[in-house]
């Protein structure tokens, strides 16, 4: 049986793992040497150039979990973006980017790509025809990010698959909200899958590192440039990283549960202006993420109603955490628009939907009721306050 036909928990925990030859241990032994030998060897191993045994080891692993048939792991997630893109865009191409995207990416591309000499369109949506558009004759990629961070708008993958194949343009996706737990877009016909790997496949708020899994042919080509940029990850982080990925299965379907749980008790709160979750038959890409996702992911946004203040009631939980970044077991809240797209212009938020009283919310893996609680406790300590205040 090949490893990609193997069960999902089964990818997570078994393929890719390292033998133990001396002690015959469980888990993978961590090699941490960075020099090795070069003469009568089969491979000349170096940790720039991503093959030390750690290294070649989770890559398998990785690409086992996206259906791909090789991968690398990277230092960050824009590591991964930025070698990906720049291994398929050089001077006087153009590239095609989903309007709703990650911060990081969005600035990447409008602070850097004009010195490279890369031109740049970003779509007014996220429908096929908004892409189709925009493509030109030196078009090389289409870049999308689905579900989007931070209003979760869904893409269809199959569609910009096919366009992408129409037009002999490279298709890439940040797949790092859904995780390969919930979708695996070279399925649909996808040609390269970016991860933030600091996210679902580390779990755990300790692990800074990246992936890129996609055919070998374009992995070859997205190596021959990984390699001049050293963005390579240490074997200690990347053996933290294939620890944390042997769980990612049971977390992120614990996270799929208690999201779906917290959308729809956000959804019916009076306090609540609206509400962002594609596992919401209200959403409007619900029919498409029922079609390509088999889960609808731990992420949703939500808005207050005008009469809260999202900063007070952020400050006022006592239980979810206000921190940066996502997807750890424990449940964190974040403005947008002070930080992951903080860099944008306040007027490209306001184009993008992403208001400033916008929250995003990373569900852990706590007890629902437990994070119900600490929202309620929150608002009517808000309320309270409010009645104080106005006598």
């Amino acid at each position: 049986m090949s490893d990609i036909k193997k069960g999902l928990n089964t990818i997570c925990t078994h393929v890719g793992e390292l033998q133990d030859e001396q002690f015959k241990g469980a888990i993978s032994p961590l090699f941490m040497s960075t020099s090795y030998a070069f003469e009568d060897v089969p491979v000349k191993r170096y940790p720039r150039y991503f093959n030390t045994p750690n290294q070649e080891g989770l890559s398998k692993k990785i690409a086992a979990l996206e259906h791909a048939e090789s991968a690398l792991i990277f230092g960050s997630g824009m590591a991964a973006v930025s070698t990906s893109l720049l291994a398929f865009l050089r001077a006087g191409d153009h590239i095609v980017l989903q309007q709703t995207l990650y911060g990081g990416t969005y600035s990447l591309v409008t602070e850097e790509f004009d010195k490279y000499g890369i031109s740049y369109s970003f779509t007014e949506g996220w429908k096929p025809e908004d892409f189709e558009s925009k493509i030109q004759d030196n078009t090389k990629v289409i870049y999308i990010e689905t579900p989007s961070n931070p209003l979760l708008t869904i893409t269809d993958l199959a569609a910009i698959a096919k366009l992408s194949k129409k037009h002999e343009i490279v298709s890439m996706i940040d797949n790092t909200f859904a995780s390969p737990v919930n979708q695996n877009p070279i399925d649909f016909g996808i040609d390269v899958v970016i991860h933030s790997a600091t996210k679902y496949m580390g779990g755990h708020s300790d692990i800074c590192a990246g992936a890129v899994a996609s055919s070998q042919a374009h992995m070859e080509r997205i190596f021959q440039l990984a390699k001049n940029f050293g963005g390579s990850l240490s074997d200690y982080t990347v053996w933290l990283l294939e620890r944390s990925i042997k769980t990612m299965g049971l977390r992120v379907k614990a996270q799929n549960e208690n999201a779906q749980r917290m959308a729809e008790y956000l959804y019916g709160h009076a306090d609540i202006a609206a509400v962002y979750y594609p596992g919401l038959p209200s959403h409007p890409d619900y029919e498409l993420a029922k079609s390509q996702m088999r889960g609808f992911g731990g992420m949703l946004s939500f808005e207050l109603k005008d009469t809260f203040d999202a900063k007070q009631f952020r400050q006022s939980l006592e239980l979810i955490k206000c921190s940066m970044s996502l997807a750890g077991v424990e449940s964190t809240l974040i403005s947008p628009a002070e930080t992951s797209h903080a860099l944008m212009s306040a007027e490209i938020r306001a184009e993008q939907g992403i208001k400033d009283g916008l929250i995003r919310f990373s569900v852990g893996i706590e007890e629902p009721e437990d994070l119900i609680s600490d929202f309620e406790q929150a608002l009517h300590k808000i309320r309270a306050t409010e009645v104080v205040t106005n006598h």
